[in-house]
This record gives structure tokens, C-alpha cells and sequence, in this order.
């Protein structure tokens, strides 16, 4: 799936705020606010449900990689979330 059709069906699913539970919730980190090298991608089924998280590295940055966004749709169509959510901006960790 190419780039910018993977980013599409990403932000329409954020747009359609919370829908109920299951839920995906998307970070992007990285060194510096400018650069995501990785995004988180957490799983809940249920409120107050364990948390299932899995991490995705990337050499630059991750927002515009290709496999990471297609990815990213892919744990969402498989999950069946009805809600998705995106934390604003790039996390920075040291």
C-alpha cells in the first residue's frame, strides 16, 4: 500500500474519535521533536483491560515509511479496533 493511501486511512480513522472498545492507540517517538525513529502501536480490548503493546523502529522517520504506515493499517484492520487514537507531535526520548 502506498504512503500517502496508508496516512489517509490512518487519520480517518483518528477523526472518527472514540467509537468504543477495542481501542488502538498510535505514538510517535524519537530523539527530537522533529524526527519520529519509532511509533508504538497499543492494543486494549476493554476498559481496564492489560495493555498490549508493540514497537516499530525506523532508520528515518517513521511517519513517512512506507512499511511502518501500511503496518499500522494492518494492525487496525486485524484488530478490529473501533477506536483509534493519536498522540499529537513526536514523544522525545533520551
Amino acid at each position: 500500500m502506498n504512503l500517502e493511501k496508508s496516512k489517509k486511512r490512518i487519520a480517518k480513522r483518528v477523526k472518527m474519535s472514540h467509537q468504543g472498545y477495542p481501542e488502538i492507540t498510535i505514538e510517535y517517538f524519537g530523539v527530537d521533536s522533529t524526527c519520529a525513529n519509532g511509533v508504538s502501536v497499543k492494543f486494549c480490548q476493554e476498559e481496564g483491560a492489560e495493555i498490549q503493546e508493540q514497537r516499530l523502529a525506523s532508520a528515518g522517520d517513521a511517519r513517512e515509511d512506507e512499511v511502518i504506515q501500511s503496518a499500522i493499517v494492518k494492525i487496525i484492520e486485524r484488530s478490529e479496533a473501533k477506536s483509534v487514537v493519536q498522540v499529537e507531535g513526536v514523544s522525545v526520548v533520551s
